[in-house]
Formats: structure tokens, sequence, C-alpha cells
């Protein structure tokens, strides 16, 4: 398969990569590196992404951020960062790219824990997490043309040990749970699920 990796070059996309570059044509996608560049944020950059690359089988998106805040230092336009960001960003990736897509193709998104369970100043990455969810479930039902669409929702993992007192309780998931979560989207029949690795 021909697979488009968006964030390629972040750390769990680093590991997706290496995992699905034996068996498919991979196209490393970033902000700044990678085969190609895209900002997400931006529709005509996403646009010009899918024009470079052509058809393909397959994206996965590990991209995506959204501030940590507390409710109280919360304004409307740090919110809207984190909204145009990881959750507008990975959903025009599937509303522009289900133009470019191949019949029977598939999109997997990357939502999180926090749209289950909230921590501390995560309010934003709680609601970005709950409305790619949201979008998916409703998504999968009318997207069309035999195409395939998840979001995996993985814990905080073992390699991001930077995260963790932001976790306080959860525990760390390994890094091969949650590659196997992009497998099972990616190479498995189901569609409309979000996949919890928790």
């Amino acid at each position: 398969m021909k697979i488009i990796i968006v964030g390629a070059t972040g750390t769990l996309g680093k590991k997706v990569t290496e995992a699905f570059a034996p068996r498919h044509e991979i196209i490393r996608v970033g902000n700044t590196k990678g085969d190609v560049q895209v900002d997400i944020t931006n529709e005509t950059s996403i646009k010009n992404m899918f024009e470079q690359i052509g058809p393909f089988d397959a994206l996965i998106s590990t991209s995506g951020k959204g501030p940590f805040a507390p409710v109280n230092q919360l304004t409307g336009e740090v919110f809207k960062s984190g909204l145009l960001d990881k959750l507008l960003g990975q959903i025009n990736l599937v509303l522009i790219g289900q133009h470019y897509i191949n019949k029977g193709g598939s999109f997997t998104l990357t939502s999180g824990i926090l749209s289950e369970r909230p921590v501390a100043a995560g309010s934003v990455l709680s609601t970005i997490n709950g409305g790619l969810n949201a979008f998916i479930l409703a998504a999968a039902r009318e997207i069309g043309s035999g195409i395939r669409i998840n979001a995996v929702s993985p814990n905080v993992v073992e390699d991001s040990p930077a995260f963790f007192d932001s976790f306080p309780g959860e525990i760390p998931v390994t890094m091969e749970k949650v590659i196997k979560a992009y497998e099972k989207s990616v190479l498995g029949i189901i569609t409309g699920d979000v996949i919890k690795v928790y």
C-alpha cells in the first residue's frame, strides 16, 4: 500500500513509520521535515500536500497539538489554537483527503485517553479528543466508496516520560501496543471505531 503518515517525524510517528515501512510505500509528512511538508492548520497547505502525493491507499495522522492550561486561565483564543490544530487539522485531512484516496482506502486519526479520563489543565485536549472520536463515529457511516475511518486513542506512552507527571495514576502503555492499534486500523476491516490503548 501507499501510506501517508502525517506527523512521521514525531515520537509516535517515527515508530509507526518503522512498523509499516518494511512492507509498504511510506510518504513521510512533517511540518518542516519529511518527504513532504504540511501545515495541518491550513487547508491550502493540506490540499497542496495531496496534490503533490497523488492517489494513496491509507493515511495515518499522529499529528496535532493542543495547549495544557487550567480552565481559569483559558481564553477563547488559547482554546481555538488547539481546535484549529489537532481537531480541525486532522478532520481536514479526511475532508480534503477523501477526494484523493483510492477506493477502499482508510484514514486513521489520533485522539487520546483524555476524552474519557481528564487530567488537570487538560480540558482543551479532552474536548479535542472527544470531538475527534465523535467525528469518526459519524463520518464512517457516510463517507462512501468503501473508505474506512478510525481513531487510535492511546494512553501516555512509555517513550514519552516528559508527560508522565501530567497523567498521575495512569500506567504508561508500551509503544508496541499502540503500534498494533494502528495496524488493526490500517490492515484490518474495521471502520467507525475508536481503538483504545489504555
